[in-house]
């Protein structure tokens, strides 16, 4: 661990944040004598972000917490364009109107984890829309265009990729990290922002804007990623059997989410708590070193933790309460039937079977068709659904009455 002077990267270090940095002593020296404006740019796609982007909003709550300024740059420009990072193909255009109502929506979740104001340490939600929207073609060319060599662009993993797999890959998408690169010289003026920071497959990006700004305005500006977050098993944070976790509470019931947590890998559990919580250090220690079914202590910890943050006091307590009815008490909790997971996973259909909520696979094929079957709350009604396996255990429901619980192998 390396040993930094600012409260900001000790924290960071400390709790598993940093993946790479463009220059860790200078940003260290900067964070150390004065309040530091850093922003993460989130795409709105949806009307809510999912557990993937929860690392990052927790970076920008890193950031106040030790006295900087969170800028929460909302993609209102980028969305109409699409980020090829990490994509095979290009993305769906969306209406204005249907952004500006996405943008709405996901503010909610950085009201929650943020403290917005006017004061030097209040958190600002920007939206690129308001200067890319502006910016003429010509003037974009002349002034910017001019930094970026296409050899170099072609060298991006985010470019690079889709041509070698011989996908098309649009001159919109193209640009994209003209304008990400863009957005950071913009609110390096606008907002003094001096800090970028990002997932470790947005480094490109993130360099491509410190270089831009350096260029343009001689500026002094920093990036910093995070590891690419997955679970012990491999798998990409915030998927499910049942599909994605979403933050918002009208996109996923705060039970289900809550779920989510206590059913993560044991591996897990020390990670997502230093990373998704406020709890101090020495208390997700000893919570860690839990052994044998004692863990999942551990787990409640973290699943109301998580839940707190993210959608108060009232939907943690509530959500543990109904684990525990469901799971625990009356002997409903005992007398749960348990079919083993595959690690390979297992059908929709054959687990219905498997664990008895249906006599044959054509009454489970019609008991999936009328919207009967469930996994962690999710009505699953593809009868070709298949449940992951390698994770952890899963709450599999027939109607309102019969619940029963697949476990890992």
């Amino acid at each position: 661990m390396t040993h930094y002077q600012s409260d900001l990267l000790r924290l960071l270090d400390e709790r598993g944040y940093i993946h790479q940095q463009t220059d860790a002593a200078g940003l260290d020296a900067l964070a150390a004598r004065q309040v530091v404006p850093g922003y993460i740019g989130f795409d709105a796609t949806a009307p809510s972000l999912h557990v993937g982007s929860l690392v990052q909003i927790m970076m920008l709550r890193r950031l106040q917490q030790t006295g900087h300024k969170p800028i929460v740059l909302m993609g209102g420009g980028t969305t109409r364009i699409g980020d090829p990072t990490g994509r095979d193909e290009s993305r769906k255009m969306l209406s204005d109107e249907t952004i500006e109502a996405n943008i709405a929506s996901i503010r909610t979740i950085f009201s929650r984890l943020l403290t917005f104001g006017d004061g030097p340490t209040d958190a600002i939600m920007v939206n690129n829309h308001d200067w890319l929207g502006k910016l003429g073609y010509i003037e974009l060319l002349q002034e910017v265009g001019t930094h970026f060599t296409v050899n170099r662009m072609l060298t991006f993993d985010s470019v690079r990729l889709r041509l070698e797999r011989e996908q098309p890959m649009t001159f919109l998408e193209f640009n994209y990290m003209i304008l990400q690169g863009y957005d950071f010289r913009h609110l390096a003026k606008t907002a003094g922002a001096r800090l970028q920071m990002g997932g470790s497959d947005q480094w490109g990006n993130i360099v491509n804007g410190v270089e831009l700004g350096r260029r343009m305005d001689g500026a002094e500006l920093f990036g910093l990623t995070t590891p690419l977050l997955t679970t012990a098993d491999g798998a990409k944070m915030g998927k499910t059997a049942a599909g994605a976790v979403w933050l918002n509470e009208d996109a996923l019931p705060a039970y289900d989410f809550w779920q989510y947590w206590r059913n993560c890998d044991d591996r897990d559990v020390g990670r997502f708590l230093r990373l998704f919580t406020d709890l101090p250090l020495e208390e997700v220690a000893r919570l860690e070193a839990l052994q044998g079914s004692e863990i999942n202590a551990a787990k409640i910890v973290l699943a109301n933790e998580v839940t707190k943050l993210c959608r108060g006091e009232d939907a943690a307590r509530a959500a543990e309460a109904t684990a525990a009815a469901t799971f625990a008490d009356g002997g409903l909790g005992k007398d749960l039937p348990v079919l083993t997971l595959p690690a390979e996973g297992i059908g929709i259909v054959d687990a219905l079977v498997g664990i008895g909520f249906a006599g044959s696979r054509g009454e489970a094929k019609r008991l999936v068709a009328g919207g009967g079957a469930r996994v962690d709350g999710a009505v699953i009604a593809d009868e070709a659904h298949h449940i992951a396996g390698g994770g952890g255990e899963l709450r599999i429901s027939a109607g309102k009455k019969k619940h029963g619980v697949l476990r890992p192998a």
